[in-house]
């Protein structure tokens, strides 16, 4: 299980998903009003604004609640102005994690990710100490019992860089802005996409040899999601499929 890549799997798997239904909601429509903030409210034209109300949809999210957050960040409702910080730090064993953050006050987002980092045995690290080694990339997830053939007939010519298996799944790399290309194309093919999104994946690795080290590392990846203002957490942490049943057990 490598990073953020299987991150999402993860707390499925630990069956969170009820639980954080609401948080999930209040973040999807923040990323909607600041993507309608910063490049308008036609999601025709903004490819962003695009990709976070199809999230936004696939989680449920009813359609008037996206259309006025929407409105909000357009100016034709009242709204709150969110400030898009990127933090850095280090999980337990030397974990390397990015913080995507929306907060609409500063000082008390960045205190609260340093009581996180410093409470459960990390560290918050200077801007550039981690973000080097990640970069930006399209993930988008099929169920595993499609067909490659099928898969690459559809995806390849909608912008798909690569084919893989992660698990039982099929994983397809892309670039950011063709993330919902590679969507349409699939469900136009009649495949079923379980997930696709624009995220941060590293260039580097680290193992995590033991049970103790991987609960240590989820706990400060559970801790960061928890928060109301962080939007996303992107690691470079791999546990392995066995030791991760172990963590489970």
């Amino acid at each position: 299980m490598s990073g953020h890549s299987k991150w999402a799997t993860i707390k499925h798997k630990k069956g969170a998903a009820d639980k954080a239904r609401g948080k999930l909601f209040a973040k999807l429509i923040r990323q909607v009003e600041v993507s309608a903030r910063s490049g308008g409210g036609d999601i025709n034209a903004n490819s962003t604004l695009r990709t976070m109300y199809t999230k936004a949809r696939a989680a449920s999210v009813p359609i008037d609640t996206i259309e006025r957050a929407i409105k909000r960040g357009t100016g034709e409702l009242e709204g709150v102005n969110y400030e898009s910080i990127m933090y850095e730090g280090y999980a337990p064993g030397g974990v390397a994690i990015m913080v995507d953050v929306l907060t609409d006050n500063r000082n008390r987002t960045g205190s609260d990710i340093r009581n996180i980092f410093s409470k459960l045995g990390g560290s918050m690290a200077e801007p550039g100490a981690v973000s080097w080694q990640f970069s930006r990339a399209g993930i988008v997830y099929v169920p595993g019992a499609v067909s490659e053939d099928d898969l690459m007939v559809a995806a390849l010519d909608a912008g798909a860089e690569d084919i893989s298996r992660d698990g039982d799944d099929w994983k397809i790399t892309c670039e950011p802005n063709a993330v919902e290309d590679v969507r349409a194309a699939l469900e136009a093919a009649g495949i079923t996409v379980t997930s696709a999104e624009s995220t941060m994946i590293s260039s580097t690795l680290i193992e995590v040899a033991s049970v103790d080290d991987a609960r240590k590392v989820l706990r400060v990846m559970d801790a960061l999601e928890e928060n109301d203002d962080v939007q996303d957490v992107y690691a470079n942490f791999d546990i392995p499929d066995s030791l991760m049943e172990l963590v489970d057990a």
